[in-house]
């Protein structure tokens, strides 16, 4: 004799927020921030402590403003969540042009291929993280917005906006599809899956596949000769 058969979980309504968790976005901040101490002294924008002591204190502001799911629109959170993805953004693009600087003119990181690897791939990651979090924090509005409702036009066209009868009518990009996004950019240096339609996405995934090209070309062509 079998027991009752479970109820199905009912699904939000089209009146109720569907935040996603706040966890995903938080590791790739705190990983982030290891990248950037990791980093070499003369390829960060400040001391080795200060940039992750500002990220660290501008995530637990949003953590502490927002906790569990993001859902949660207020003016003063968006505030700190752009001030975040531009403090990683502004720290990777330093990072990019002091290591571009230093294969250039022979730099103590580049004299070594195995350093050289190292550093170059810390820079690279650092890049994709800032990227995929500067994604998902300007589509349609950022989370918070997408959660209470997905705009019509989006600046961002994911493969299941595209044709709706890949998903589900309520579904909405998370913040792993904004990093799938950022990886596969920065490895294909073009759109892959996922097509840029705002003028803003289009300038940012064009620089972000310059910004690797750069960094792959470069690392790989210096390694190739320190090697030789």
């Amino acid at each position: 004799m079998t027991g009752p058969t479970p109820e199905p979980t009912p699904s939000p309504g089209p009146d109720e927020p569907l935040g996603e968790p706040r966890w995903p976005m938080a590791a790739a901040v705190v990983t982030a921030m290891v990248l950037t101490v990791l980093l070499p002294d003369d390829l960060r924008l400040a001391p080795r402590w200060l940039l992750p002591s500002v990220e660290g204190l501008l995530l637990l502001a949003l953590i502490a403003g927002d906790p569990g799911r993001i859902d949660r629109r207020s003016a003063a959170l968006r505030t700190l969540s752009i001030a975040l993805v531009g403090v990683l953004a502004l720290s990777a693009v330093w990072s990019t042009v002091q290591l571009v600087d230093d294969i250039l003119h022979a730099g103590k990181e580049t004299s070594s291929a195995v350093s050289l690897l190292q550093t170059g791939g810390t820079v690279w990651a650092g890049t994709v993280l800032a990227f995929s979090l500067l994604y998902f924090e300007l589509d349609g509005g950022g989370p918070a917005a997408r959660a209470h409702r997905m705009p019509s036009a989006p600046a961002l066209a994911f493969p299941q906006q595209l044709d709706p009868r890949l998903s589900r009518a309520d579904w909405r990009p998370y913040f792993i599809d904004y990093l799938y996004l950022g990886l596969t950019n920065a490895t294909a240096f073009s759109p892959t899956d996922v097509m840029p339609l705002a003028p803003w996405a289009k300038i940012a995934m064009g620089i972000q596949s310059l910004v690797s090209l750069l960094i792959l070309g470069l690392v790989v062509a210096r390694a190739v000769n320190v090697l030789a």
